[in-house]
């Protein structure tokens, strides 16, 4: 009976997602039928608009067609009934499941891959197509919805305000007024042809420089073992194909950056082993999600008995959506660990320069004088968190192993950002005065007023949530106003925030054990964040008033049912 509840609740969860994504798409066909943009050629404007009509509808009928094919399948009195798995590659799946069987005339097809659950039909799309289309539209269907309709001061007040995006907009102005002086406006005849696919030579060199400064590395780091490509998520792509064959698996403590499991998944298939860390404070936990090299192997020995291969170890430092700056004591035995069992260990560092806490202090890990095992230490940073500039697309690599860069330099072809763009980060990076002595002084100011507007309006709200000085986002927890406290219910919130055109990420994005907790992005300019948390405070009125008219209905329930009178016996217990 416990199993066939915990089915009935993953069905019920699956259905209730269905259901929300027919519910915004019917939204979004209405707002098309009842907006259409201005054009200056009419003609094309009516092609154009009947167009996206028929795509609406068409979207719309297979989606119920989704939920009708679904409810058969998926009904709790049949035991035997299981939602079929997509191969993940055209000679079966790779995961040790059975490959599907579908037949594309009838348009059906279903899917369902480690945490990544939607229902996908298609007509035209290969497994593999189906897989991404499936992974994509779950990732970025809130994203797709904000860059439809932002938020504006003076255009667009109603529009959605994202706080679940963790994009830098704090120094903007900053960033504008320095890329457009004189020294930024260079063109050369080699910045308009094919680069190295490594990255351009001068920009590897800065980038060296650069991190050999800010890393306070021992020696000078080496400008052959830099990598670059068009931002971090390609480059924890490349490397998980470089380093992972399919079906094989990364460690990840949770909770983690939702992202690196789209990145990882998308071309490599590589599955992610989350390694789960508790809110409670115990004397296994000094503080709220603690990690410890205990977890870690208890993690490994786990997959392993599982069956699943692991390759390597990601930690992300500073943490998140966590927050937390982890000690080089506590680095150095995470390395130690990934040395024994011969993982490698991949560290995203792209917040270092994002600690505004004047107590804590960030140690990269390429400023430690002796790694365990630097073959396989492989750290990433790049200028979209910390330079406010996440549409340069820029993510760097660097790694002692010469063999893991070759590999990685290949996807430069695929993956390589433009020359002028280039030109335009070498001069950045090397402009020391204007770093250190306008840049992140300002920055950081910033973030720290931002951080403190936001944890004021928490604090005033009694939210509790985890009180760090690093990153761009605060983690939060909402517990209270989930009843009951599940991930259905964390959904609902979610979407609650929606319907008030605001964006949060919730826990189970970033695969957290416990629900009910959310990030939320501050790194936004003042009107902004006014406006978001004005937001933020009524939704949570609703969602307390919802929840104390559910517990009095309940109590009402409870009373009328303890004051009835038992029934009577039938005669032949009377009888008995």
């Amino acid at each position: 009976m416990r199993g066939q509840a915990l089915r009935y609740r993953s069905i019920h969860t699956q259905l209730m997602e269905m259901v929300l994504t027919l519910r915004q798409t019917v939204e979004d066909h209405i707002t098309r039928l009842t907006t259409r943009p201005q054009r200056q050629d009419l003609a094309l404007e009516e092609q154009w608009h009947g167009q996206a009509i028929r795509e609406q509808e068409a979207l719309l009928g297979r989606l119920l067609f989704q939920i009708v094919s679904f409810l058969p399948a998926g009904a709790p009195g049949d035991q035997s009934a299981q939602l079929p798995r997509t191969s993940t590659d055209s000679r079966g799946d790779v995961g040790g499941g059975q490959p599907v069987q579908a037949n594309r005339h009838t348009g059906q097809m279903l899917y369902q891959e480690s945490g990544f659950e939607n229902t996908v039909i298609s007509y035209d799309l290969s497994n593999r197509g189906i897989d991404i289309s499936a992974l994509y539209r779950l990732r970025f269907r809130d994203y797709d919805t904000y860059q439809g309709n932002k938020y504006h001061k003076d255009k667009n007040t109603l529009g959605y305000i994202n706080l679940g995006t963790s994009e830098n907009k704090l120094c903007t102005d900053l960033l504008a007024e320095r890329l457009s002086q004189s020294d930024m406006t260079y063109i050369d005849e080699d910045l308009l042809q094919y680069a190295d696919w490594r990255g351009q030579p001068f920009l590897r060199k800065e980038v060296a420089r650069f991190l050999t400064f800010y890393c306070k590395t021992p020696e000078p780091l080496d400008p052959e073992n830099v990598v670059i490509l068009n931002g971090c998520s390609a480059v924890c792509s490349a490397l998980a194909m470089v380093l992972c064959d399919p079906g094989e698996a990364f460690l990840v403590p949770t909770p983690s950056h939702g992202g690196f499991a789209f990145s990882t998944h998308l071309y490599a298939k590589v599955k992610l082993v989350p390694v789960h860390l508790e809110s409670q404070v115990t004397e296994a936990n000094d503080y709220p999600f603690q990690l410890t090299v205990d977890k870690l192997e208890q993690a490994l020995l786990r997959a392993r008995i599982e069956g699943k291969k692991v390759r390597g170890l990601v930690l992300i430092n500073p943490q998140n959506p966590l927050g937390d700056v982890y000690s080089q004591d506590s680095m150095m035995e995470y390395l130690e660990f990934a040395k024994k069992y011969n993982l490698h260990v991949i560290v995203d560092e792209m917040y270092m320069l994002s600690v505004f806490d004047e107590a804590i202090t960030f140690r990269s890990v390429l400023s430690m004088k002796s790694l365990p095992d630097p073959n396989k230490t492989h750290v990433i940073w790049g200028v979209s968190k910390d330079f406010c500039i996440s549409g340069f697309r820029f993510g760097a690599l660097y790694t002692h192993n010469r063999e893991v860069a070759s590999a990685m330099s290949c996807f430069g072809y695929l993956h390589s950002i433009s020359g002028i763009t280039q030109y335009k980060l070498r001069q950045l990076l090397q402009d020391r005065e204007w770093i250190d002595n306008i840049y992140l002084p300002s920055y950081h100011f910033r973030l720290q007023e931002a951080h403190k507007y936001v944890t004021h309006k928490l604090k005033a709200l009694k939210v509790p949530f985890l009180n760090r000085g690093s990153g761009l986002y605060v983690w939060i927890n909402l517990k209270q106003y989930l009843d009951p406290c599940t991930f259905d219910k964390e959904l609902l919130l979610h979407r609650r925030f929606l319907d008030h055109r605001l964006i949060l990420s919730p826990g189970k994005t970033f695969m957290c054990k416990e629900p009910g907790w959310f990030r939320l992005v501050f790194a936004a300019r003042p009107h902004l964040l006014r406006s978001a948390m004005r937001r933020f405070q009524q939704v949570l009125a609703e969602q307390a008033q919802e929840c104390r008219v559910k517990q009095l209905e309940d109590a009402i329930k409870e009373e009328v049912s303890a004051s009835q009178p038992e029934a009577p016996a039938s005669p032949a217990l009377r009888k008995s």
